[in-house]
C-alpha cells in the first residue's frame, strides 16, 4: 500500500495530506492515491515538505506536462517553469480567479509553496465550483448550463490605469503584452470526474450574446454561489507547505491583509485540456497564441 493519509478539512474542499515524502520520486500507486485524492478534495495540503524548485516541477510532473510560468509574466531567473507570487510584483492575484482561463487549454491543476511568508495574514482562499453548480436552484442551473462566457487577460481592473504608479503601470502592460480572449463554457464538465463546475472567476469578463452590463449581474449572480463560505478552503500558510488544487474546479483568492510585508510563493502548473461543456463542444480561441506557454494536455 502507499501508506497515504487523507484527512479531509472541511466538507465541500480541502484534505490534508500525510504519509508521502513528496521530495522523492512517487511509485505509481501512491502518484495515483494522489491524483483520486485530488478528484475527490479539489485542493490537497502537504506538510514539511522538503522541496526547492526543481524538486517541486519533479512533483508537479507526476500530475502530466509541466507549463513554463505564465504566457506573458517573466519566471524566476533560471527556472522557466517557476512563477514567483510575490507580494513586491503587486497584488494582481487578489481577485477571485481560475488560473490562465484566458488561453485556450488553462492548466489542470496549479501548486504553490511557501518560500516567505509575513508574521500574520497572506492566506489563500481556494473555492469548490462543483459544489457552487449543485447548490443553484434548478432554473439557475439550466440558465448556467447553456451559457458561455469570453475570457480575457485584458480585464477590468479595480484600480484605473490613472492610479497606478509607475511600477505597477509596468507589471499590466505586461501583463496584458499578448492580448488573449477565449470562449469557454460557464458550466464545464470535468473530464475525469464527470463532475460540473462553474467555470468562471475574475477574467471571464462578457457572456456570449449579452451586452457587458447584462454579462456582469449574471456572473456576479453564478459568483455569488462560488464563494459561498461553505465552499471556502481558507488556508493560512506554514513553513514549507506545498498546496496542490485542481484549475479545472475550483477558483483562489490571494487575501492582502499583511500590511505590504514579504509574501512569496513559488507556483508551478500542470498542462490542461480543452474545457468541454455539457452538450460536449469545446471552448474556442479568439485572439492569441498561448503555445510558447503550454500544450494541450491528452
Amino acid at each position: 500500500m502507499s501508506g497515504i493519509e487523507i484527512r479531509k478539512v472541511t466538507a465541500n474542499i480541502g484534505a490534508q495530506i500525510s504519509g508521502v515524502d513528496i521530495s522523492k520520486p512517487l511509485d505509481e500507486e501512491t502518484a495515483v492515491a494522489v491524483r483520486e485524492a485530488l478528484n475527490v478534495h479539489k485542493a490537497l495540503v502537504f506538510d514539511d515538505v522538503n522541496l526547492d524548485d526543481e524538486g517541486q516541477q519533479a512533483f508537479v510532473r507526476h500530475l502530466g506536462d509541466v507549463t513554463t510560468a505564465h504566457p506573458t509574466v517573466s519566471s524566476i531567473d533560471g527556472a522557466p517553469n517557476v512563477l514567483p507570487v510575490d507580494s513586491e510584483r503587486g497584488r494582481a492575484a487578489n481577485h477571485w480567479h481560475t488560473d490562465v482561463t484566458f488561453v485556450l487549454n488553462p492548466p489542470q491543476a496549479s501548486t504553490l509553496r511557501s518560500i516567505t511568508l509575513p508574521p500574520y495574514g497572506g492566506e489563500t482562499l481556494i473555492a469548490s465550483s462543483a459544489a457552487a453548480y449543485r447548490q443553484l436552484p434548478e432554473s439557475l442551473r439550466q440558465l448556467a448550463d447553456g451559457l458561455w462566457a469570453e475570457h480575457t487577460n485584458d480585464y477590468d481592473y479595480a484600480v484605473p490605469e490613472e492610479d497606478l504608479d509607475e511600477q505597477h503601470a509596468a507589471q499590466r502592460a505586461q501583463f496584458t503584452s499578448i492580448k488573449y480572449r477565449t470562449v469557454h463554457p460557464v458550466v464545464r464538465v470535468h473530464p475525469l470526474t464527470g463532475e460540473r463546475g462553474l467555470f468562471i472567476g475574475g477574467f471571464a469578463q462578457r457572456i456570449v450574446g449579452l451586452s457587458p452590463s447584462e454579462s456582469r449581474k449574471i456572473l456576479d449572480l453564478l459568483q455569488a454561489y462560488v464563494v459561498r463560505p461553505e465552499n471556502i478552503l481558507r488556508h493560512r500558510w506554514s513553513p514549507n507547505q506545498l498546496v496542490l488544487f485542481d484549475n479545472r474546479i475550483t477558483q483562489h483568492y490571494a487575501v492582502d491583509n499583511y500590511d505590504g510585508l514579504s509574501r512569496r510563493l513559488h507556483r508551478v502548473t500542470v498542462a490542461g485540456d480543452i474545457p468541454v461543456g455539457i452538450e460536449g463542444k469545446e471552448s474556442y480561441s479568439i485572439e492569441g497564441d498561448a503555445s510558447h506557454y503550454t500544450s494541450v494536455a491528452a
